[in-house]
């Protein structure tokens, strides 16, 4: 059976991560490396295990968060679906189990919104963990001029905690938000399709997902807000 640590201590997929951050780096996104996919797979994992998933299923969700963006070493436009089929093969070489295998696939193929859907737990909790990784501390400035919104958002920050609660049904992703640096519509105008993503993959888990902002709680709100974002622009 292959596990998350041999997954985790093998070099090619730590040369397949690595040179997925370098090609996001010379683009200038927001941090893509080692620590991000480390942050998504203990938080994938912990989603599933808070939620009463069994051990197996925890594990692969580990594994997925890992493995999820290594697709962004050929092009950042459909990741997922690069990133899955790099993954299919190497896993399969491995030894995996193809049922295994699929489970994972699924979920790296199904993460971001323009393609992606949640269709199954594993799928569901990436997508929840992944976009709960927004900070200041992944802000990766290399070209010169002011920030882009991208940036002023992340800069503005934090910090962030995901919390499961199993009595109350409820996937609270809780946002220390530094209104100094951009406004909070800011926020919503690049995250608003994710937090909406983010509340169907918590449906699928049998979850109501929670976005709060300074004490605030907005999902209620999200509906509003993209009305007024799109009347904007």
């Amino acid at each position: 059976m292959i596990r998350y640590e041999d997954i985790r201590n093998n070099t090619t997929f730590k040369l397949l991560v690595n040179r997925a951050w370098d090609y996001l780096k010379a683009r200038g996104y927001t941090e893509h490396g080692l620590r991000h996919v480390s942050f998504v797979s203990k938080l994938t994992a912990r989603i599933l295990k808070d939620c009463g998933y069994d051990t197996r299923t925890v594990e692969l969700g580990a594994i997925a968060g890992y493995l999820h963006d290594v697709g962004n070493m050929h092009n950042r436009k459909h990741h997922g679906i690069t990133g899955a089929n790099i993954i299919y093969t190497e896993l399969r070489a491995m030894g995996m189990d193809l049922a295994e295998v699929c489970d994972i696939t699924t979920a790296i193929a199904n993460h971001e919104e323009e393609v992606g859907a949640a269709v199954s737990p594993i799928t569901a909790a990436l997508i929840i963990a992944d976009k709960s990784d927004a900070h200041r501390t992944r802000v990766h400035r290399t070209k010169p001029g002011p920030p882009d919104i991208h940036d002023r958002v992340n800069l503005a920050i934090l910090d962030t905690d995901l919390s499961v609660d199993k009595m109350k049904k409820t996937i609270t992703l809780d946002i220390k938000f530094d209104q100094s640096i951009c406004q909070v519509m800011d926020y919503f105008e690049i995250y608003i399709k994710r937090m909406e993503m983010c509340k169907t993959a918590a449906t699928l888990l049998g979850y109501r997902f929670r976005l709060v902002i300074n004490g605030l709680e907005l999902l209620g709100h999200l509906e509003a807000v993209k009305q007024t974002a799109e009347a904007g622009a």
